[in-house]
C-alpha cells in the first residue's frame, strides 16, 4: 500500500514538473530578457560548479520559511489562504528552478555527482511517464484535453 502511494505521490510530482517545468522556464525566459535581467542572467551562466550548486538550491531555501508560514496558516483555520500561498509558492518556485537549471545545467553538470544523479533521476522520471501515459486515467485526460482544446477553438473562431 505504501508503496502504491509513494509511486502515485511520485507520479504526480513528475506530472506537475513536466507539465508545469518547459512553459514556466519559458515565461522566465522571456522575463529574463529584460535589460537588468539579462546581465544577472550572464552572471548565473557564468558561475563555477558549486556556485552554481549554491544558487540553484536558493530558492528551496528562500521558498520554505513562506510554506512554513502558510502551514501555520492552515493550523491557524486560514485553510484556504494556507493552501493558496503553498500553491503559489509551488508553482513560483517551479519557474525560478527550472529558469536556473536551464542557466547553469553546463556547470551542473561538470560535477559527477550531480551528473550521475541527473541521469538516474530521468531514467525514473521517463519510466514513471511510461507508465503514466499508458494507464487508463491518462487516456481519458487526453481525450478530454483534446475535445476541450477542440471546443475552445471553435468558440475563438466564431
Amino acid at each position: 500500500m505504501l508503496t502504491g502511494l509513494g509511486s502515485g505521490l511520485l507520479a504526480l510530482l513528475i506530472l506537475f514538473e513536466e507539465w508545469g517545468w518547459e512553459p514556466l522556464q519559458r515565461l522566465l525566459a522571456r522575463i529574463g530578457r529584460w535589460p537588468g535581467l539579462r546581465w544577472i542572467e550572464g552572471c548565473v551562466r557564468a558561475l563555477p560548479p558549486w556556485a552554481a550548486v549554491a544558487v540553484f538550491l536558493l530558492p528551496t531555501a528562500l521558498l520554505l520559511p513562506v510554506k512554513l508560514l502558510a502551514l501555520w496558516a492552515v493550523g491557524r483555520g486560514h485553510v484556504v489562504l494556507g493552501m493558496l500561498v503553498i500553491v503559489l509558492a509551488k508553482v513560483v518556485g517551479t519557474a525560478v528552478v527550472a529558469r536556473l537549471f536551464s542557466l547553469t545545467q553546463p556547470a551542473l553538470m561538470q560535477l559527477h555527482w550531480f551528473a550521475w544523479t541527473y541521469a538516474h533521476w530521468m531514467r525514473l522520471k521517463h519510466a514513471v511517464l511510461e507508465r503514466a501515459r499508458a494507464s487508463w486515467a491518462w487516456r481519458v485526460a487526453r481525450v478530454v484535453r483534446r475535445q476541450w482544446r477542440l471546443r475552445w477553438h471553435r468558440l475563438r473562431a466564431r
